[in-house]
């Protein structure tokens, strides 16, 4: 019993990422048009565009208009879960920002907040009842430039409603852990839930992400805890060619079963 041959498309894909994954083809290098790699492979228009298509999903290549296909700089953020949100209690720098300039690019973003009535599945995470106040903020960040993650926060007005952190954007500190803090609310922990699924269309436009192939972004559901009170859920989405997320989770030491003796 033989294995059935790969489809002609995936024979395609299969030889162009390997070239760019081994280096032979770098960041910035243009591929061959549709015609040459039609020429080499024997293979229909359809299946050649059909291959680019896929490299394109997989953030692997880029097409520039009038131009033809290039190979992505796969640089990625790196965002570390254990340290992302140490203490800053000077409030001068924004876990992204750190994020950013470790990876020697020029943080910057776009924020809005405004006052709404939490919607069932907000409020469901905040532990408050549906249609109390929270404030939302929309945010997209940006480095060098380039729209690299968004991210919807909500904030239960009765933790920080009148105070001078009302508006995450506008207080003296940046940062959840900072900001609550400054306000005499302790974060202890939080946690997060990670998934991969199709890009919405609004997430399409706004990360400015390839409309000619499928794109899949990672999506965070994260909320903070100061105690049992929840003081913030968030909706985070990354493309997942941009950014590489990093965990450091503590093991708690071993201790032997009661009645076994200790190494001296």
């Amino acid at each position: 019993m033989t294995d059935k041959e790969p489809p002609s498309y995936q024979r395609v894909v299969d030889d162009l990422r390997s070239r760019i994954l081994a280096g032979e083809l770098a960041p910035g290098d243009k591929l061959p048009t549709e015609r040459e790699l039609q020429q080499r492979w024997g293979f229909s228009t359809t299946v050649v565009k059909n291959a680019l298509a896929l490299l394109r999903s997989e953030g692997l290549i880029e097409g520039r208009r009038g131009s033809g296909n290039y190979v992505r700089d796969r640089t990625r953020l790196v965002r570390r879960a254990h340290s992302r949100d140490m203490r800053n209690r000077l409030g001068s720098t924004s876990p992204f920002a750190r994020d950013s300039e470790a990876a020697g690019a020029r943080p910057n973003w776009e924020a809005g907040s405004r006052k709404i009535p939490a919607p069932p599945q907000v409020a469901a995470r905040l532990g408050i009842p549906p249609g109390d106040p929270v404030m939302h903020t929309r945010y997209r960040y940006l480095a060098d430039g380039a729209p690299i993650q968004l991210a919807d926060s909500y904030e239960p007005l009765a933790v920080t409603g009148g105070t001078r952190v009302e508006h995450p954007e506008r207080g003296p500190v940046v940062g959840v852990v900072a900001r609550m803090d400054f306000i005499g609310v302790t974060i202890d922990r939080f946690t997060e839930e990670v998934t991969t699924r199709p890009a919405l269309p609004e997430e399409v436009d706004a990360l400015a992400l390839d409309r000619r192939g499928g794109r899949w972004v990672i999506a965070v559901e994260r909320t903070y805890y100061a105690g049992r009170t929840a003081v913030e859920t968030a909706d985070i989405v990354f493309p997942g060619d941009r950014y590489r997320l990093v965990y450091e989770v503590p093991v708690d030491p071993w201790t032997p079963p009661a009645g076994e003796p200790q190494a001296d």
